[in-house]
């Protein structure tokens, strides 16, 4: 009898194990931005102090016009693939409700504590401070299959920031202001596609970042003595509360869209796109953004802005910028991330279930 791996004349080859997926590698052009983003976010806290400056206050606005949208757009475009499938539901509640529920406590009770205030009331559903982002994010993210089913996600999303800033009967429950306004940058991310940040990187765009940049902290310099209020930039107020007609939240809303974006643009050009140093310290941002608000709380407490060096101009600013870049710094490293990660992206295998995968013989249709 024939040998059975003979089959009409050619000898069956023995099959070969399956190859191992290569591991997916980080793109260093997204962890470089998020890295200088968070350090942006670490410097506009640091300077919150010294806007008397009428020089300050002029960087600070145009720092508070792209670095947060900057960073919910790179947020939208990494949170792409959620699906509610269940190990990125997971990773949601490990990843962002967890945390939010941890610094909120954190928070309350360290703020609390610094401003000497005996009171025991505790809301899970109002963010203290730094809190508002996470609390957004996981709202963001459980509408994503929302925004990937309609036809224009940005505009309907302008839409309903453009409604929240005409709304002062909003209540600061869940910070919803800032939720909806700043709904449409997360938006935005979710459509953008890797050519859109290839473009924005286009060596005639990098060559105008720069420009573009000084221009704009030119004109909020301008702008300061003559009114203009730099918490437009915060997004947690209607324009009614900021002293303008309802009609200004449709102005305001479409107007601070754009130039965001167009500065965005310009910070994405200046961005390295290989890697670097810092590179790694992309993977820990949220770790930054989480433990630093401690930091910047415990130096207006012990009154460090009050010394006499801190009252001098520029030096104050050199100082408090320094401190911020290098403290953020290593509040990123990998170090900082193992210590922390228990409380940042705690595992918690055992509040899940364990998802049972078909065997072969389910896989093939038999019974």
């Amino acid at each position: 009898m024939n040998d059975s791996r003979q089959i009409a004349g050619t000898v069956a080859v023995p099959r070969q194990p399956a190859e191992t997926p290569a591991p997916k590698t980080r793109d260093a052009f997204f962890d470089n931005a998020k890295y200088f983003a968070i350090v942006l976010v670490a410097m506009g806290h640091a300077w919150e102090p010294l806007r008397d400056s009428r020089t300050v206050l002029a960087l600070y606005m145009t720092m508070y016009a792209f670095h947060m949208p900057a960073f919910i757009i790179i947020t939208g475009y990494l949170s792409r693939n959620f699906d509610g499938r269940a190990d990125r539901v997971q990773r949601l509640v490990t990843g962002v409700v967890v945390p939010y529920v941890i610094f909120q406590i954190a928070y309350t009770l360290y703020i609390r504590r610094v401003q000497d205030n005996d009171s025991t009331y505790l809301a899970m559903y109002e963010p203290r401070w730094l809190m508002w982002f996470l609390l957004a994010l996981l709202i963001w993210r459980l509408t994503i299959p929302l925004w990937k089913a309609v036809r224009w996600p940005v505009p309907l999303a302008l839409c309903l920031a453009a409604v929240a800033c005409m709304q002062p009967s909003l209540s600061d429950d869940l910070q919803i202001q800032r939720v909806l306004q700043f709904l449409p940058f997360f938006v935005l991310g979710l459509v953008l596609r890797p050519e859109h940040f290839r473009m924005a990187r286009h060596r005639v765009v990098r060559l105008l970042a720069l420009p573009v940049l000084a221009v704009t902290a030119l004109a909020a310099y301008w702008a300061v003595p003559r009114g203009m209020r730099y918490t437009w930039f915060y997004h947690r107020e209607s324009a009614q509360e900021l002293g303008q007609p309802w009609w200004m939240g449709i102005v305001a809303t479409g107007l601070i869209f754009a130039v965001s974006v167009i500065l965005t643009v310009c910070f994405f050009a200046l961005v390295p796109g290989k890697h670097h140093w810092f590179t790694k310290l992309g993977a820990g941002t949220l770790y930054g953004y989480l433990l630093h608000g401690f930091l910047i709380r415990g130096a207006q407490w012990l009154d460090l802005y009050d010394a006499d060096v801190m009252n001098e101009q520029p030096g104050a600013l050199l100082i408090a910028t320094a401190v911020a870049v290098a403290c953020i710094t290593v509040l990123c490293t990998p170090l900082v991330q193992r210590l922390f990660r228990p409380i940042v992206e705690p595992r918690m295998n055992w509040l899940f279930r364990r998802e049972e995968r078909p065997g072969p013989a389910h896989r093939a249709g038999a019974s």
